[in-house]
């Protein structure tokens, strides 16, 4: 599905946390969310996601989910949010609970899901037993399992260590490539922007304002260092002195 953000302004209790918001995001493509902390990206990804009602503007969808779609949006977060007493076959499966499908059906999709993400030979273990890396997987398979139209991630690596982040962004990649839907994609992290994005939105500081939109030209599948290198610097510039400001003020705030 297509999506378009159109004027969207947010305020909590009297703050003004993002203002006019204007963007379209097309099938298919992945776009990141970057900026200072505090500047509102989650909270525009939870509005898009519908979880929150802008104060002003509306977020309006074009074209119709795959037909086998349970959820057109759904999320992966940074938390795993795992059940510790249900296995990970069990844990995907949980998406489907509330959806009529037959136990063949069910059993169908939850089996994909963890082929797509590299869990197959892990379906009966408890998440204890899975390093972080691993749990996480079994959430994107959660996420997966209801086949979305729209996937919202909101730091879905930062948690996790760098040898493992770069095994996660490879899977990712290996996924989308495989399968349809457009993303948003939250992260403090420019590297993973420039890893996995088509374009990245950089965001002001708080009220949140797109300071700027880079599209970035060379296809994921050929982007190598130096091109992953040379976007991380560029996005780096845009928000290096806003970033300084929002810590400060979050140390003195």
């Amino acid at each position: 599905m297509d999506i378009r953000i159109e004027g969207v302004t947010h305020r909590y209790d009297g703050l003004l946390v993002l203002d006019g918001i204007e963007l379209a995001i097309g099938e298919g493509e992945t776009v990141a969310l970057v900026g200072p902390s505090g500047c509102g990206k989650s909270t525009l990804l939870g509005i898009v996601g519908g979880l929150l009602k802008p104060s002003a503007g509306r977020v309006v969808t074009a074209g119709a989910p795959r037909q086998d779609s349970l959820n057109p949006f759904t999320y992966v977060f940074q938390d795993f949010a795992l059940l510790p007493w249900r296995t990970v076959q069990a844990n995907v499966a949980l998406a489907l609970e509330h959806h009529p499908l037959s136990a063949r059906q069910r059993q169908e999709r939850v089996e994909e899901a963890l082929a797509l993400t590299g869990l197959g030979d892990f379906a009966q273990a408890l998440p204890k037993q899975l390093s972080g890396g691993m749990r996480q997987r079994v959430g994107i398979a959660r996420a997966l399992v209801v086949r979305p139209a729209v996937l919202l991630l909101d730091e879905p690596l930062s948690a996790l260590d760098a040898q493992t982040r770069e095994i996660l962004m490879e899977d990712l990649l290996s996924i989308w490539a495989r399968e349809r839907g457009t993303r948003l994609y939250v992260t403090h992290n420019l590297d993973e922007a420039a890893r996995l994005a088509d374009r990245v939105v950089v965001l002001s500081r708080r009220p949140g304002r797109i300071r700027e939109i880079v599209a970035i030209d060379t296809p994921v599948a050929t982007r190598g260092a130096a091109v992953i290198a040379g976007m991380r610097e560029r996005l780096w510039r845009l928000i290096r002195e806003e970033a300084r400001e929002a810590e400060r003020e979050v140390q003195h705030g």
